[in-house]
């Protein structure tokens, strides 16, 4: 992966775009740190798409779908009902 000083890739943002488009991912870099990736819109949705699971996946895993810890029957706290202006 070619790797973009910031200064260059602002000033030179459609060579950035071509290359990307061309040669795959571009890291751009500020102080010589990594602070951001260019990629092709295609391989961006690819890696989207992998990383959310679908609706089905949701509902089948084992893993809890909530924070919220739910008392055991009988046990829950009523909060007052408030009256009616």
């Amino acid at each position: 992966m070619r790797t973009w000083p910031v200064k260059d890739a602002e000033v030179r943002f459609s060579e950035l775009l071509d290359a990307c488009l061309l040669e795959g991912p571009q890291m751009v870099t500020r102080h010589g740190i990594g602070v951001a990736v260019l990629v092709p819109l295609q391989q961006w949705r690819r890696l989207q798409s992998a990383a959310r699971p679908s609706l089905k996946e949701l509902l089948l895993s084992d893993q809890a779908r909530t924070d919220m810890v739910v008392p055991p029957l009988g046990q829950a706290k009523r909060r007052p009902v408030e009256p009616m202006l």
